[in-house]
């Protein structure tokens, strides 16, 4: 997944290194479990070496002062045969894209998916999330006697964070089906820089 997202950011404009990994945290928010920023810089050296990004060379405005054993900072470009990757990876609407960091990344770059993957992609999250709202009412059905007071409050936390999920998919669902994107509200008339003032 970590894949997907840097060629979707580079694909918005080209990046150096800490740029990217600055980007990748605020896009993917509460997916950010979804990369580690050691595994980065491996990623962007793979995908160079296949021939989907490209490295440009420091410019003398962002070089290492000399003697200080610093880089100039590289940046990374993505490549025609990048944005073919990129376009097929975005399409990809396997169980990958369901699970919780594939389904994040994904949804991060939905304005780019054609209507059709954003409703297989959403269609199977609401699946896989259902799934896992069954297991956690079994769950707590089966052990309300065996848990003490903490473990069925985490369970039913869980049961209510895919309760939640499940409206939110169910929403978005139904606006792709009209044919609108989503409406963005933060509750209370608030937008999200408005919170705590």
């Amino acid at each position: 997944m970590l894949e997907l997202a840097v060629l979707g950011l580079l694909h918005e404009s080209p990046m150096h290194g800490y740029e990217l990994r600055k980007r990748l945290t605020t896009l993917l928010g509460a997916f950010r479990a979804a990369f580690s920023y050691g595994s980065l810089y491996p990623t962007l050296r793979r995908l160079r070496e296949r021939g989907w990004i490209t490295e440009d060379a420091a410019t003398p405005r962002t070089e290492a002062p000399p003697l200080t054993g610093r880089r100039g900072r590289i940046s990374y470009r993505l490549t025609p045969e990048g944005k073919e990757r990129f376009a097929e990876l975005i399409a990809c609407t396997g169980p990958e894209a369901f699970e919780d960091t594939g389904f994040g990344v994904h949804f991060a770059f939905f304005s780019r998916c054609e209507p059709a993957v954003r409703m297989r992609v959403l269609e199977g999250r609401r699946r896989r999330v259902e799934e896992r709202r069954e297991t956690l009412r079994d769950t707590v059905n089966r052990a309300t006697e065996r848990l003490d007071a903490y473990s069925l409050e985490l369970q039913r936390h869980g049961l209510e964070a895919c309760e939640r999920e499940v409206r939110w998919l169910n929403e978005l669902i139904a606006s792709e089906q009209a044919g609108r994107p989503p409406s963005v509200s933060f509750g209370d008339g608030d937008e999200p820089g408005d919170r705590g003032k």
